[in-house]
């Protein structure tokens, strides 16, 4: 068996973006305590996900740029790798992304997202490209939000490029009248945290979903093993660290590579 723990940060809304800067160096001197390998917050934490009623400062580069510095020295004072919900402004366009920041450190790089919901259109710029990413004997991929909901094909690419897990930050709070559950992957829930199955056992990989904690969340911060079955969930609306040990050996991708396009 070779294990590799991980921290899922389920952290609540940040009320500034100075605050989501200070939550995320908490959690990642949390993650270091726990003995984890690697963090992942959900999407756009850093400043705040955009729209959803949620109101957030306009796009400011040079405050993201003081944030990525400021959690990449908390991640190297921890020798904890990060996975970033953030966003990031580039020629003069706004995506949604994530920034993998090395134990050391440096920047790794970003994965933006590609497949916005219809809601975001006018709000963040569809991004291009796929990659993955190493820490020690960790591959991994990120999966954004509406992508690893709705488009297998983000959680499969990766998987066929080597990753043993797919990272998916999100953000999903309750709508009126919304269902509340109580335990995960609920028959009576929306289809979302049953997606979260299906990209794990068709794909043989693991899967690691994150959100933020609000009363009355509709999916939670989970992590799928890669025959599909639930390995761990954090209850609903409770903010902290999900911890989990991945056995690497697990993650074969053996489904993700017998895939032929028709």
């Amino acid at each position: 068996m070779n294990t590799f723990r991980i921290a899922l940060a389920n952290l609540r809304f940040p009320t500034t973006p100075e605050e989501s800067v200070t939550l995320a160096e908490r959690a990642i001197v949390e993650a270091s305590i726990e003995h984890a390998g690697i963090i992942c917050f959900p999407e756009c934490f850093v400043p705040g996900y955009r729209g959803m009623g949620k109101k957030v400062p306009p796009p400011d580069r040079a405050f993201l740029e003081r944030a990525w510095s400021a959690i990449a020295a908390a991640a190297a004072k921890a020798n904890v790798t990060v996975v970033l919900g953030t966003e990031r402004v580039v020629d003069g366009a706004l995506f949604a992304t994530a920034l993998v920041i090395s134990p050391d450190a440096t920047i790794a790089g970003f994965q933006d997202k590609v497949q916005l919901d219809p809601s975001e259109e006018g709000i963040y710029s569809p991004g291009s490209g796929r990659r993955i990413f190493h820490t020690g004997p960790l591959i991994l991929g990120i999966s954004i939000c509406h992508e690893g909901w709705r488009y297998p094909e983000t959680v499969r690419w990766p998987v066929r490029n080597g990753a043993q897990v797919v990272f998916h930050p999100h953000f999903h709070q309750a709508e009126p009248g919304s269902y509340v559950p109580s335990s995960f992957a609920d028959p009576a829930n929306s289809f979302h945290e049953k997606a979260a199955l299906c990209r794990a056992a068709e794909n043989t990989c693991y899967f690691a979903t994150v959100n933020c904690a609000s009363a009355g969340s509709p999916t939670t911060s989970a992590i799928v093993r890669p025959d599909g079955t639930l390995l761990s969930y954090q209850p609903y609306g409770k903010e902290g660290l999900l911890i989990a040990d991945l056995d690497l050996t697990a993650a074969t991708g053996l489904l993700a590579g017998r895939y032929r396009p028709l």
